[in-house]
């Protein structure tokens, strides 16, 4: 063993030497992007889908509940606004932050 400071020739023999570590990491890396598509980035396709279809489902006369959680029955719908009547208040808020659609008999 030839030691020069800090550097060691011993320790550099003894790292791999084959072609092997580029498919081991390859394998890593293809395992960790499956992982991350099958627990993040697909739930959350999913979830935006289904708000994507409950707005498209929207109609007037319908109990919603905003992101902000100002809750009020539809009165008319723009492209991307919904005026809101709750009391004898109006309000216009922007389509996609309707977060709830109370079903008709008080359910969601």
């Amino acid at each position: 063993m030839i030691t020069n400071g800090l550097f060691s020739l011993s320790l550099l023999q003894a790292a791999p030497t084959g072609g092997r570590t580029g498919t081991v990491l390859m394998i890593y890396l293809v395992a960790f992007g499956m992982i991350m598509w099958f627990l993040i980035i697909r739930p959350q396709r999913k979830v935006q889908e289904r708000h994507k279809a409950m707005l498209e489902a929207l109609k007037k006369g319908d109990e919603v509940m905003t992101d902000g959680g100002l809750i009020g029955n539809v009165v008319h719908i723009a492209d991307d606004r919904v005026t809101l009547k709750s009391e004898n208040t109006r309000v216009i808020v922007a389509r996609a932050k309707i977060a709830r659609i109370f079903s008709p008999s008080g359910e969601s």
